[in-house]
């Protein structure tokens, strides 16, 4: 069995990442997103989750640049002097690492994150995190605590084979770190009876998900479930200043909504799946 996740991450980010994550469901192969607690467009997002039954809805654990749940006075360790987040998970890693980031702090937050999207009525069916902070050693421990007391049933593991897609310095690099510490995340998880996909590709460092990726990516699916993990949005101009990131959200959007992409998937009998089939298969 073949089967593929294309999961939209930083659902409720942003109003322009929602319509797109709206119109590739309708149009295209996305069958599941990471919803961002405290997205500014959190509201929107479940909305459009509610009117879509084909797409499965996980958390987008977010402790890096991003917005809080909790007021900032009881988190203190985890915010900058405006009431933010740190400003990306190198930020945030260097303070962790120097003990300077309270444990307590991370899982009152992200329980306060989980109890938002559990009051908006949406049932999950999959967990991960902004900037794959949920992988490193201490955090893995306290989000699968969360997720096996919230019966979120399944885990990203963001662990892309070295030589996936473009290759440079930088993706080779990331993604020997990144899939280190995911397997031993994999690990952990699996001993909770947590399940996970067999696969994982996407960016990493940088790269943007093309149709060409996707194309080849079809052409080579081993077996079991591969996720990929997108970041989609239909305006790069505002999307690039809002979220401070020169990313590519267009070419992932016309990617994951190609005729090319749709044919090949229904030629060669690949499922369009979110968590729920992965778990169902468990």
């Amino acid at each position: 069995m073949k089967q593929l996740i294309i999961n939209a991450d930083d659902f409720g980010r942003h109003k322009l990442i929602n319509l797109a994550v709206e119109r590739a469901i309708k149009n295209g192969c996305v069958r599941s997103a990471s919803i961002m607690a405290g997205g500014k467009y959190f509201n929107d997002a479940v909305k459009i989750a509610k009117q879509n039954s084909d797409l499965g809805v996980g958390i987008h654990f977010t402790l890096a640049n991003g917005n809080p749940i909790l007021p900032p006075d009881e988190i203190p360790s985890l915010v900058r002097a405006d009431g933010t987040f740190h400003e990306n998970y190198i930020a945030f890693l260097k303070l962790y690492v120097q003990g300077k980031i309270s444990n307590e702090e991370i899982k009152s937050e992200l329980a306060a994150q989980l109890e938002k999207i559990h009051r908006a009525g949406l049932k999950l069916t999959h967990f991960d995190s902004h900037q794959h902070l949920h992988h490193f050693p201490g955090i893995i421990g306290i989000v699968l605590d969360l997720a096996e007391a919230a019966q979120i049933p399944a885990m990203r593991v963001a662990g892309a084979k070295i030589f996936d897609g473009e290759f440079g310095v930088g993706q080779f690099i990331g993604r020997l770190g990144l899939g280190s510490l995911a397997k031993y995340a994999a690990h952990l998880a699996h001993k909770k009876n947590i399940v996970t996909p067999e696969h994982f590709s996407g960016i990493v460092a940088g790269e943007s998900v093309s149709e060409k990726f996707l194309a080849k990516l079809i052409e080579n699916l081993r077996e079991g479930t591969t996720e990929v993990m997108t970041h989609i949005g239909t305006d790069n101009k505002i999307l690039q200043d809002f979220c401070d990131w020169r990313h590519d959200f267009e070419t992932e959007l016309s990617a994951v909504t190609s005729a090319r992409i749709l044919k090949m998937l229904k030629e060669k009998k690949i499922t369009m799946a979110n968590f729920r089939k992965l778990i169902e298969n468990a």
